[in-house]
């Protein structure tokens, strides 16, 4: 069973921005019904998609962050290749539209 990792500012640079694999981000806050809702989504694809790495972060302990990646609205997905951010989505999306921006990263 694979866990999504929380990360925080400190960790964003070593863990995202250097990372050898893509990395799939979840821009979240505690009281987030969509964000609730959208975990186990994330959990499932975190488990079959183990060439990516997922990390969560909330934005009310990350402002900073999620001032930079410009996040206004949440769940927000982003996901990085080599340091860059390639693709961003807002709101709740479905498993299988996440599965498939994953499968055009690849």
């Amino acid at each position: 069973m694979i866990a999504i990792i929380k990360i925080y500012e400190e960790d964003f640079a070593v863990k995202v921005l250097k990372s050898e694999k893509p990395v799939v981000i979840d821009f979240f806050a505690e009281w987030c019904a969509p964000c609730k809702m959208l975990t186990p989504i994330l959990k499932e694809l975190s488990e079959e998609n183990t060439d990516f790495y997922f990390y969560k972060i909330n934005v009310d302990e990350n402002p900073q962050l999620a001032a930079v990646y410009g996040i206004n609205a949440i769940p927000a997905i982003m996901i990085f290749k080599k340091g860059e951010c390639i693709q961003k989505l807002i709101g709740y999306n479905s498993k299988q539209a996440l599965q498939d921006l994953i499968n055009k990263i690849r």
